[in-house]
């Protein structure tokens, strides 16, 4: 594909989204998609009794593919209606099925019924990509799931978690998020074969006013494209909700890797861990000593659009007046696309990611070291007390020990020396200090949880998903 240079194209299919996620919201897709409902939709009239031919249906289906962009250009220019433009641009290209194109339909039934289709194939494209990157963060979880590591609550130094145990919690948002993208993808109906305000009218018509005829029209095109619902009822469109529904899906992706990426950022400033940088990366045009994390960067700055996106099909379902205002149409075009686009770059993103994540043990060891001795103290309390002192006034040397120790470290920059001071301390004389000094005696249940984790919820997706498993990205740039 050549790249245009002299007018905006969008940065979300040149440096990020896939081009499978592209090429669903692209022309192709959605104009064959057109003829195809175009083309089930006679064939189901045909076997309901109207008078449709085999010629007819075999011309239509030998150019479903074929779009003259062209022809149809130059009449929407003439019509200002884009699915009138193909209406007649397909008529030209099977002239034999021209009287029964779009027979009884309005514009919507092409239109809705094709972004549903497009979407849910959006969709599972994204649940694929989410179960691939839950595998490759518990491949990641496992392997460190017994090494400690400080935990930080407010960002303050809290009590020791494990490097793998912290992976599991960006892992169970998305397999969250991936339970409730299989939920939209399972429950999502096909808007059908309604007519212009929903009544289907046109088509009880065509039947001559059987009911029962027109309702198995209906089930007969949605079964046509894999559907097993469709909507009870609708006004010209199928109800606008459906796209907060799925656009809010894709937004709590987003939230869930802003998080993630976040903390990433935050760890990278720590020297613990990093991102994937390669041998040739550049940092900064500047400082050439940096490593920034420009993918975890850039993955941020992706979900913050997603989730501005979502605002957007909430107020156009707010504005649809009665049966069916315009007013929709052109911020769809935008914001479903580029929502799924976004979506899409962001888990290509993150795959890399977290397949190619770098931790730096020795510094997390040092960090666990400098924090140990104030996490340790209340099993300093507690073997001070066995040994035959008193709780109350072990705890009292402790707090007075504890926040000299700590003025060391914060006002004078020197080592945490805690544990010498309680050490010097003859209330403490009969306590082994080794035998409290074990970081893994801190971070509690961290490795089990990660191995309870991976069998109930990574495994029973690895075996759903276990053709998507396999997928490798490359960074477009």
């Amino acid at each position: 594909m050549t790249q245009r240079t002299d007018v905006y194209t969008s940065p979300l299919v040149e440096r990020n989204a896939s081009m499978e996620m592209a090429r669903l919201f692209g022309s192709d897709m959605k104009f064959t998609t057109w003829r195809r409902l175009w083309l089930e939709l006679a064939r189901a009239e045909k076997k309901l009794g109207l008078a449709i031919t085999d010629e007819q249906l075999a011309e239509m289906e030998a150019h479903l593919t074929d779009i003259d962009y062209k022809k149809a250009a130059a009449y929407e220019k003439q019509f200002r209606h884009d699915v009138m433009a193909h209406v007649h641009t397909f008529a030209e290209a099977a002239p034999k099925a021209a009287a029964i194109i779009h027979l009884g339909a309005t514009s919507c039934y092409v239109g809705d019924n094709a972004d549903l289709i497009i979407m849910r194939e959006g969709m599972r494209l994204l649940a694929e990509k989410l179960a691939c990157l839950i595998d490759r963060l518990a491949v990641f979880a496992k392997r460190y799931r017994a090494m400690p590591t400080l935990g930080f609550t407010h960002y303050q130094p809290a009590q020791l978690t494990t490097v793998g145990k912290r992976a599991t919690l960006w892992a169970y948002d998305f397999a969250m998020d991936l339970e409730e993208l299989e939920r939209r993808i399972e429950t999502l109906p096909f808007r059908g074969v309604k007519g212009t305000t929903g009544t289907q009218a046109s088509f009880l018509a065509l039947f001559d006013g059987d009911h029962n005829k027109v309702r198995r029209l209906d089930d007969m095109v949605a079964k046509a494209f894999g559907f097993s619902r469709r909507c009870v009822v609708t006004g010209q469109t199928y109800p606008r909700k459906i796209d907060k529904y799925i656009v809010d899906a894709l937004a709590s992706v987003a939230v869930a890797a802003h998080k993630m990426c976040n903390d990433i950022r935050l760890l990278a400033n720590l020297k613990e861990l990093e991102e994937p940088f390669e041998t040739s990366q550049i940092g900064s045009s500047a400082m050439a000593y940096k490593r920034n994390p420009m993918r975890c960067e850039r993955t941020t700055g992706l979900a913050r659009l997603v989730m501005s996106l979502a605002t957007s099909p909430a107020m156009t379902a707010a504005e649809q007046w009665l049966e069916r205002t315009l007013d929709d149409s052109a911020n769809r075009r935008v914001s479903i696309a580029e929502a799924f686009l976004a979506a899409d770059g962001i888990l290509e993103i993150l795959i890399n990611v977290a397949s190619g994540l770098v931790v730096y043990p020795k510094v997390i060891a040092a960090r666990v070291q400098a924090e140990l001795p104030f996490m340790a103290t209340e099993n300093i309390l507690m073997a001070g007390v066995r040994a035959g002192g008193d709780r109350q006034e072990l705890h009292e040397a402790i707090r007075v020990h504890s926040q000299a120790a700590a003025e060391q470290v914060k006002r004078y920059g020197l080592p945490n020396d805690l544990l010498a001071r309680l050490r010097a301390d003859a209330r403490f004389a009969n306590v082994n200090f080794s035998d409290v000094m074990n970081p893994k005696d801190y971070i509690g249940r961290a490795p089990q949880q990660v191995d309870e984790f991976i069998a109930e919820v990574v495994t029973p997706i690895r075996r759903r998903y276990r053709k998507a498993l396999n997928k490798k990205v490359e960074l477009k740039v």
